[in-house]
């Protein structure tokens, strides 16, 4: 086996990192509603599942949740700063696109 060829060492460009400039944002968007909707296709004890599992939920308030929302078409699940809820909606649609089910979050602006 030969060895490999070595590459010279490219020298840092100074003047580009100079023009770096670091942007940290402060406002996280706030907080807001996480909405669970009704589908007549997921299971409930899924749903209960995926509360708890993902929202942090305990299981009496996860079944709460899930019922109102059986029999309301919607039901209020938590309220996060914006990146977490988008976090959590991401995964949560995740999992249950994995399992084959349309379970369905939004968020909504809070007051």
């Amino acid at each position: 086996m030969t060895a490999a060829p070595e590459l010279p060492l490219a020298e840092p460009d100074i003047e580009a990192e100079r023009d770096l400039d670091w942007v940290v944002a402060d406002d996280t968007g706030g907080d807001v509603h996480v909405i669970i909707h009704n589908d007549d296709v997921t299971p409930m004890d899924f749903v209960t599942v995926v509360l708890r599992t993902v929202f942090g939920i305990g299981s009496i308030k996860a079944e709460g949740i899930m019922l109102t929302a059986h029999f309301r078409g919607q039901a209020y699940v938590c309220t996060l700063p914006r990146e977490a809820a988008k976090d959590a909606v991401g995964r949560a649609h995740a999992i249950a696109r994995q399992a084959g089910y349309p379970l369905t979050f939004s968020i909504a602006e809070s007051s």
